[in-house]
């Protein structure tokens, strides 16, 4: 494991998509920020999604993060919310690909756990327990960003176990992982 390392943490959403990183040093965490970008205003999905692409994009170009930590869609009753929601984890993804960053997947009940010791644990459980491990003096309106964060801290919290979550290094393992989805 390096001596220093940022992770970037990713909530991915089409209404508010959620950031947080966090710097390690000697095994240690420090918070470095936390945002989210506002999505609402956009009426076009397409137009969303490139700005989530552009926004990760410009996150990493900034911050040069080592690992993406990234929560997978949960599940829901809504397919066209899950396409939605998974088109945005996929554009977000495609940017930490496309610059050569390796990217773990959580699901959003293993990252509760992780921080809170709960899997059903409430957002504002996670975003009170993220507070005082980092000693954030407040927390945000809208707790997307520290949904994001706690995908990193999750990240963190894991380095060094074998995990089940998927996990690419780049588009050749992505390619690799996936050849059952590939077009012929």
């Amino acid at each position: 494991m390096a001596n220093e390392r940022i992770i970037l943490g990713i909530d991915p959403g089409t209404t508010i998509m959620g950031f947080g990183l966090i710097k390690i040093v000697n095994k240690k965490m420090e918070f470095l920020q936390l945002n989210e970008l506002q999505l609402s205003k956009y009426d076009n999905h397409y137009q969303k999604l490139k700005i989530i692409f552009e926004r990760t994009i410009e996150l990493i170009d900034t911050h040069n993060p080592d690992e993406i930590a990234i929560e997978a869609p949960f599940f829901g009753k809504n397919v066209q919310s899950m396409l939605k929601l998974g088109r945005a984890q996929g554009v977000a993804m495609a940017a930490g690909l496309s610059r050569d960053i390796p990217i773990t997947e959580y699901e959003p009940k293993k990252i509760k756990m992780a921080i809170t010791g709960n899997g059903n644990a409430s957002k504002e459980q996670v975003a009170k327990m993220l507070q005082q491990l980092l000693g954030l003096k407040e927390l945000p309106k809208n707790l997307d960003s520290t949904d994001g964060l706690a995908a990193a801290v999750c990240h963190f919290f894991n380095s060094g176990k074998v995990v089940g979550e998927k996990s690419y290094t780049g588009w050749d393992a992505f390619v690799k992982n996936n050849e059952n989805r590939i077009k012929k």
